[in-house]
């Protein structure tokens, strides 16, 4: 491997040649050998780095901060980091600094000897793009790395969550209208309970997607605003009054979304609690997915021996010795990332709590946490819409056959005979083994045109 040496303030460093990151990056590298999640699998992070930079140039070029030419080579470096072409170059773990100052010197570095190569320069010279004085220009790990934070889970939300979880809405609630007039078995606490349409049960799946995603969409407004202009404890020190307000301006023109300069830097590096918001946002919405999940594994148990009201598309053998078996693997899919998603939020939230003085010091993991929350869920949505739910059938026949059996239509009585004389016929009927209609008749309080009138399943879906 061919080297060169990069330095920084504590020396000289080895890089590899065929790399752009500078001494700073490969002393994280030596420095933090933790796990395998690595930015560059979450390349939103990596992107937002460039949208930072990129903007931020513009910004300081704009107020006299920087030189047009330099600040026209980091803009046409970070364009290069935006358009993914540089994804290699960011090889950092998410456990290293809690500041993501490695990060954001990786995105420095990176941005500087790209540009030092575009201006036929020699890597790592500094010169004539440097990587504190220039592409950091008016900024701080402390303020630029939450600032990316941001514009990444905003970007991956608008481009990974909602159209997913949109696209299963759609599909269920085509569903719902589709089966609006099967009436089959309510259940409550597992229990038969009166009677429901098949359009009901799949709309309140429907319903309560569209609260989960509006509780996002709520949780997402509090991201627009940035820690950009903070810079190292939230005053701005080294930074040019109006750079925060000119550079989030840029990030909005970049992405299309309204970002704007936070009104309390101190607020924005010390906490993190519009994060912790949308983490609990989409917590809440893998919840709603396991529910859903769970009620499509449970209506569509059997074949034979379970509720089995309902077929969904049969994907792969479920069994490695028992032959012909199916398994629900899409429910069981999506519940695990619901588990998965619990579990990132469990960890955003203590981390949001963790704010010591100026600075929060567990912002990676944060962020590593909502994105691949945002991540799983709008894949695996994806992969149960395709797979699952866009098959739903109704089985007719055994539909029919857990309504004709369920005693809980007796509950139509209570009006005509009262509660306690409605009670009885139907705990005679399960006694005895009888239909509700044999033991109503049976009781001598309710004839047979009164019975034929009063218990009519459709009317029992409705006030």
């Amino acid at each position: 491997m061919s080297t060169r040496i990069e330095k920084d303030t504590m020396g000289d460093v080895a890089v590899d040649d065929s790399r752009y990151w500078g001494a700073q990056t490969q002393r994280s590298i030596q420095n933090f050998p933790i796990g395998q999640d690595r930015f560059k699998m979450l390349p939103s992070i990596v992107r937002a780095m460039g949208i930072l930079k990129k903007g931020a140039a513009q910004a300081n070029a704009d107020l006299g901060e920087l030189p047009a030419d330099i600040a026209e080579l980091i803009v046409k470096a970070a364009q290069e980091v935006i358009e993914g072409k540089l994804d290699d170059h960011f090889p950092l773990v998410v456990f290293q600094t809690g500041s993501g100052t490695q990060s954001n010197m990786n995105a420095n570095e990176v941005m500087s000897n790209r540009a030092i190569e575009m201006a036929g320069g020699t890597m790592g010279s500094k010169s004539p793009v440097h990587p504190n004085d220039h592409v950091n220009r008016g900024q701080s790990s402390n303020d630029t790395f939450p600032t990316a934070m941001h514009i990444a889970v905003v970007e991956e939300l608008h481009r990974q969550l909602y159209p997913k979880v949109q696209k299963l809405r759609d599909t269920l609630a085509q569903k719902s209208e589709e089966f609006k007039s099967i009436v089959k078995v309510g259940r409550t606490h597992l229990q038969d309970a009166t009677p429901i349409t098949l359009g009901q049960e799949i709309g309140a799946w429907v319903a309560q997607i569209d609260y989960c995603l509006g509780q996002v969409r709520h949780a997402e407004q509090g991201l627009y605003e940035l820690a950009i202009g903070g810079t190292a404890v939230g005053t701005g020190l080294n930074a040019h009054p109006k750079f925060g307000d000119l550079a989030a301006s840029y990030f909005a023109k970049e992405t299309g979304y309204p970002f704007v300069s936070a009104e309390n830097k101190f607020a924005a590096l010390a906490a993190h609690d519009a994060l912790v918001t949308t983490s609990a946002s989409l917590r809440t919405l893998a919840g709603t997915l396991m529910k859903m999940a769970n009620d499509v594994r449970w209506l569509a148990s059997g074949p034979r021996n379970g509720i089995g009201e309902i077929t969904i598309p049969e994907n792969e053998p479920g069994s490695s010795i028992m032959p012909g078996k199916v398994n629900p693997t899409q429910s069981e899919a999506l519940t695990m990332v619901a588990v998965q998603v619990f579990g990132c939020d469990a960890a955003v939230a203590f981390a949001g709590s963790q704010g010591n003085f100026q600075l929060n010091v567990f912002k990676p993991v944060m962020v590593h946490n909502v994105l691949t929350s945002i991540q799983l869920l709008g894949d695996a949505s994806e992969a149960f819409n395709d797979n699952c739910a866009a098959g739903i059938e109704p089985d007719l026949a055994k539909i029919g056959e857990n309504l004709d059996s369920n005693l809980m239509q007796v509950t139509a009585l209570n009006r005509h005979i009262g509660y306690d004389k409605a009670a009885a016929i139907a705990k005679n009927a399960h006694k005895k083994g009888l239909t509700l209609r044999e033991s109503a008749l049976a009781s001598g309080d309710v004839n047979e045109e009164e019975y034929a009138k009063w218990v009519v399943p459709l009317d029992m879906t409705h006030p």
